[in-house]
């Protein structure tokens, strides 16, 4: 059964120091909400409250409709993956799967069949009778995942749990967390992470953190395009902030005042603007008009533009070939000494009669699919 999770103006605070700052924040049943925010600004406390290894020194923490602020952790029915993975080394992958069963006393034909079917779903149910130590890290990840998932809980709380793996593991192990959504449809998941990319993917809300306190929650899309606070603007995304005066329904910048409809479109008064999409700058000219790209100019292509102080062709490689001697007769440059050309008389042997010609030349494309580890295994291949 899916519950929700809530938090009642919680405050956590450590030696006098608060680091969790009356937080109220709501997780709709089925939700993967996403805590995001820089390092010390509250999510792993916030998490460690709902597991229940922190006690709040003000509010509530509900999971459904029970209170669980005075509940020990084991009694709360939440799984837990932390960023350690914090499998026991002496265990096989099964064993470690089972384990969270077997403490709350499962029966062992329910255990063999959840911690094969927990297996199963992370992709790990060949390699259930190794230790941790002869997995990558990415499998040990995985099999963290499915300890947590075998007791079947109706909260999975994730701490950074990609933040130990390389890019290429942590783009893997998105995608997986999504597949597990997928098919668990009414688990709720609470991530916390500093990463905007994790969030950005996986994430149904985010909510943005700093300073041990709440500052912004929405979908990704309404964070990233119309974000309501300046921190949640400058950490979300990339973005330019430019100070302007806001009048009404007009904002003054740099001596020019744009006019701000309900559609969020600006354009200047008078003057319409065209804009463009987030992460898509585009560069625009007039035909003539030299842009900052190398010296192009729109419209033309790079390599026939005019360098400063040059002839018109400055910018084109010369297209002058150098002869080679094949039978007395000239002929085009050749790119190695002694290839064999056919010729009037047979087969014969030429060679350069000057330096390789700077005439480029069309390649052909390199195999995608297999390794090149020299030239001379590519030489094989032509």
């Amino acid at each position: 059964m899916s519950s929700g999770i809530r938090f009642d103006r919680v405050s956590v605070a450590y030696d006098g120091t608060t680091v969790l700052d009356s937080l109220d924040l709501t997780v709709e049943p089925g939700e993967v909400m996403a805590l995001l925010g820089p390092s010390g600004s509250g999510k792993t406390t916030a998490l460690r409250a709902v597991a229940g290894f922190v006690r709040p020194a003000a509010g509530r923490v509900l999971i459904g409709d029970r209170d669980m602020t005075d509940l020990p952790p084991y009694r709360r029915g939440i799984g837990m993956v932390v960023q350690q993975y914090a499998l026991f080394p002496h265990m096989r992958v099964e064993d470690n799967v089972a384990f969270g069963l077997r403490a709350r006393g499962a029966a062992k034909g329910e255990i063999r069949r959840r911690v094969a079917e927990a297996l199963e779903m992370t992709g790990m149910a060949a390699y259930a009778r190794r230790h941790p130590r002869e997995l990558s890290g990415g499998q040990q990840q995985r099999v963290a995942i499915a300890r947590a998932l075998a007791i079947r809980p109706g909260v999975l709380l994730l701490d950074e749990p990609l933040s130990a793996l390389d890019a290429r593991l942590r783009s893997d192990m998105l995608a997986e967390l999504a597949r597990l959504h997928r098919e668990l449809p009414d688990m709720t998941i609470l991530y916390v992470t500093h990463d905007q990319v994790e969030a950005l993917t996986l994430a149904d809300r985010i909510a943005v953190m700093d300073r041990a306190r709440l500052r912004e929650v929405g979908t990704p899309q309404e964070l990233y395009r119309a974000p309501r606070d300046e921190f949640t603007a400058s950490f979300v995304g990339n973005a330019n902030l430019l100070p302007v005066t806001v009048g009404s329904g007009t904002v003054s910048l740099g001596g020019n005042e744009f006019e701000v409809d309900t559609a969020r479109r600006v354009r200047r008064l008078g003057h319409p603007v065209r804009q463009t999409p987030p992460g898509r700058p585009r560069l625009r000219a007039q035909p003539g008009q030299r842009c900052r790209q190398r010296g192009a100019v729109a419209g033309r292509h790079p390599s026939t533009v005019r360098r400063r102080g040059g002839p018109p062709d400055a910018g084109r490689p010369p297209r002058t070939a150098h002869p080679a001697v094949s039978g007395g007769r000239r002929g085009p440059a050749l790119r190695s000494r002694g290839r064999r050309t056919a010729g009037r008389g047979g087969d014969r042997w030429v060679s350069h009669a000057g330096p390789r010609s700077p005439t480029p030349r069309r390649r052909r494309p390199r195999p995608s699919f297999v390794e090149l580890p020299s030239r001379f295994a590519w030489q094989g291949l032509r």
